[in-house]
């Protein structure tokens, strides 16, 4: 939902953006007579059969469950992040690069999912800075090159965003920065700021009825077995490791043979 341009996913020689990648999925599950319903689950009972789900006033009744609700991206944490979201804040490039076009960003962040924003960004901003915590990136190596070899990228490292600056306007206007080993402070002007820092499993529906480790994703045995019999899991809700596109979609091919495994018994 929020990455940008997907280049490690097979099939596409050109790359393909995430959210065309996913109606391109829905609309295959469509024809081989899948329903969709585009709503959220407010409440699961898995300790009964059927399980039951919960989705608003409605009550669906299942003989098994895979759950594929994935992760969300991780914030800062910053009172003016809060206030200035959807006004220069963003954790989507694909969703909001367009309106920085000539103008100069920052990413926050050192994995994959940063470089991809930073990339991505160049094609509309004068300038990318990438601000890192550490001295190093823990992106892969294919993509660490991408983004040294683009010339609208620069990297500010050791370093974390104190504040974002704009809130007595109501838009992004800067951020100050803080150096973690030399403690120093310095402002740098920015129209937006890309938060890209990492997710977390969106699991609070099966706390209590699911066996969740400590980060809070899904623990699968056999498989995409959970912890409850008929209750399956794939995709990022239980992956903290490769967290990729394909990986999540061959978990999702294992959940469903499972399944199938588990209704003919």
């Amino acid at each position: 939902m929020l990455t940008t341009m997907v280049e490690n996913y097979p099939g596409f020689a050109e790359g393909i953006l995430g959210p065309q990648l996913m109606e391109e999925m829905r609309k295959q599950a469509e024809r081989f007579g899948a329903t969709l319903i585009q709503k959220d689950v407010t409440r699961v009972d898995f300790s009964k059969r059927p399980f039951l789900i919960e989705v608003d006033r409605d009550v669906y009744e299942a003989k098994s469950v895979i759950i594929a609700c994935g992760a969300s991206a991780r914030l800062l944490g910053l009172e003016s992040e809060w206030k200035l979201m959807g006004h220069g804040v963003t954790t989507c490039a694909t969703c909001d690069g367009f309106f920085f076009r000539g103008q100069e960003v920052v990413v926050i962040g050192g994995g994959d999912s940063a470089m991809e924003e930073a990339i991505f960004l160049t094609k509309f901003a004068t300038k990318v800075t990438v601000i890192h915590r550490r001295d190093t990136l823990r992106a892969s190596k294919i993509m660490q090159e991408k983004a040294f070899k683009n010339p609208k990228i620069e990297f500010v490292w050791n370093s974390v965003v104190e504040k974002i600056l704009g809130e007595e306007i109501g838009k992004v206007t800067g951020v100050l920065i803080k150096n973690v080993k030399t403690g120093e402070v310095t402002e740098k002007k920015c129209a937006g700021v890309f938060v890209a820092i990492g997710h977390t499993p969106n699991t609070q529906l099966f706390v209590g009825q699911l066996e969740l480790d400590e980060m809070g994703y899904i623990i699968t045995r056999n498989g995409t077995h959970t912890s409850v019999p008929g209750v399956f899991a794939a995709g990022d809700v239980q992956d903290h490791i490769y967290r990729q596109a394909i990986t999540a979609a061959g978990s999702g091919c294992m959940a469903a043979i499972d399944v199938e495994k588990f209704l003919e018994h």
